[in-house]
């Protein structure tokens, strides 16, 4: 029977993206058929995350802009929405191998998580050989796992920084990233991205469940204490618009909601 942690540990260091997706979305969907040993402490090898020698990451100021009414800004868009979902997949099993004594259902929402943002991944790399290109054809940048390695040492500071944080604005910019792609006839995008919304909503929610209940066990405030960690980390400055329906599917209340205004 595969080790749940261990597995996760193994298959981010994987660096081949393809290969890592189809691995995850193979394992076992539930703990009955994944031995855990929540309690173990694992060793971090040096090549967390596995990387593929291509795209070339940059800056995220760096990454040339282009307009999504050209055949190379359609496929860039695409291809920068297949990299937000590959990083999404690193996000998932890093949490599961490096955070330990946390409860089972942690781990079983994260294997969840990582099993969704596989199959993401696998959606919009079909898409983008319809294209004619292929993931590592275009820049791209690394502020997603930047912050993870910013949190690596925090469990506490990861819920709130990562799902939180970035993935939220991702329930912010799906709209306006639908309309573009719309804009330019490309309804299969669209379509797919109905997917990821839905689903991302459940990982937004993952990890504000998560937040607050290690902020319960703790004893802390979950909206005062996400202020002092988003000071402490300094995570990009969230700007509107804000797909508030979304954000309140995935558990946001409504102080949080307010704050968003300031």
């Amino acid at each position: 029977m595969l080790s749940l942690r261990p597995t996760a540990l193994d298959l981010i260091s994987l660096t081949d993206p393809h290969a890592k997706a189809h691995a995850v979305r193979a394992l076992p969907n539930n703990l009955v058929d994944l031995s855990l040993d929540s309690a173990q402490v694992l060793l971090e090898p040096a090549d967390v995350p596995g990387r593929p020698a291509h795209p070339l990451l940059l800056p995220a100021r760096e990454v040339p802009q282009r307009s999504v009414g050209t055949p190379e800004g359609h496929a860039g868009l695409i291809h920068s929405l297949v990299h937000i979902e590959c990083n999404a997949v690193d996000l998932a099993l890093d949490v599961i191998w490096r955070f330990a004594g946390m409860p089972p259902a942690f781990y079983a929402d994260w294997l969840r998580v990582a099993q969704e943002e596989a199959l993401h991944f696998q959606l919009l790399v079909e898409h983008l050989h319809s294209l004619g290109h292929a993931y590592g054809d275009f820049a791209a940048h690394d502020g997603l796992w930047h912050m993870a390695y910013k949190t690596r040492g925090d469990l506490l500071a990861r819920m709130a920084i990562v799902p939180r944080t970035l993935e939220a604005r991702g329930l912010d910019a799906s709209p306006a990233v639908q309309r573009k792609l719309v804009s330019v006839g490309d309804h299969r995008a669209s379509a797919i991205l109905d997917i990821i919304l839905r689903d991302e909503i459940g990982h937004v929610a993952v990890g504000n469940h998560w937040y607050r209940w290690l902020c319960s066990q703790q004893g802390l405030e979950p909206i005062g204490h996400y202020q002092h960690l988003a000071e402490l980390y300094a995570p990009p400055k969230l700007r509107g618009p804000f797909n508030l329906p979304a954000r309140r599917a995935a558990g946001f209340v409504e102080a949080e909601l307010d704050l968003l205004g300031l």
